[in-house]
């Protein structure tokens, strides 16, 4: 006997897939907002590659982020990282999670738009405080007041997020909750494209 469960999982993995078609799924929102640990989880479901641009920049450059940003300032990374997607962005389908700052970027982001389906996992100031004050590990948080800095790059930045295509709000819940939460997105858009 088939578990229902498994079925509506399949049903909607295949149903997300289909939504998808070739294009390219980018996930993008503010460090801490999940776009790795939930990206990972539905390139996996939709059986794409998963791309952590960070990572790319990273290997294209053999340094850090924070090496990048210390030697070369953020103006030299924030080019370097159009760069990088503009080339991620040429095949697909496959699920890319950019930095934080890379939707900012206004070159950055017309390559997003038009390299497929961009969706925002909007978190609020708690949430993010608390995925993130654990390390220090991001270059733009190594201030004074890290979760005021934060504070600020929600206020200037989720302006900018609110042009994605999708939103997913982001919240303290398991992975697999917020990644099946994106694969309906997905569907929900390529629904209302379609009335």
């Amino acid at each position: 006997m088939n578990d229902p469960v498994l079925i509506v999982a399949d049903s909607l993995r295949d149903r997300a897939r289909a939504a998808l078609g070739s294009r390219n799924l980018i996930l993008v929102g503010l460090m801490g907002a999940g776009k790795s640990s939930v990206g990972r989880i539905v390139a996996t479901q939709l059986g794409i590659p998963f791309i952590d641009s960070d990572a790319e920049i990273e290997r294209v450059s053999r340094m850090s982020i924070s090496e990048l940003f210390a030697a070369y300032g953020e103006d030299e990374f924030r080019a370097l990282e159009g760069r990088v997607m503009k080339r991620l962005l040429k095949g697909g389908p496959r699920l890319v999670s950019t930095g934080g700052g890379a939707f900012i970027n206004d070159r950055t982001r017309k390559h997003i738009k038009r390299g497929g389906v961009s969706v925002w996992l909007k978190a609020d100031l708690d949430v993010l405080w608390e995925r993130v004050n654990k390390r220090d590990t991001r270059p733009l948080l190594k201030t004074e007041n890290p979760r005021q800095t934060l504070e600020n790059l929600m206020n200037a930045r989720y302006p900018i997020y609110e042009q994605a295509d999708l939103t997913v709000i982001s919240r303290d819940v398991r992975k697999e909750v917020m990644a099946e939460e994106v694969l309906r997105a997905v569907i929900d858009s390529r629904t209302e494209s379609a009335a």
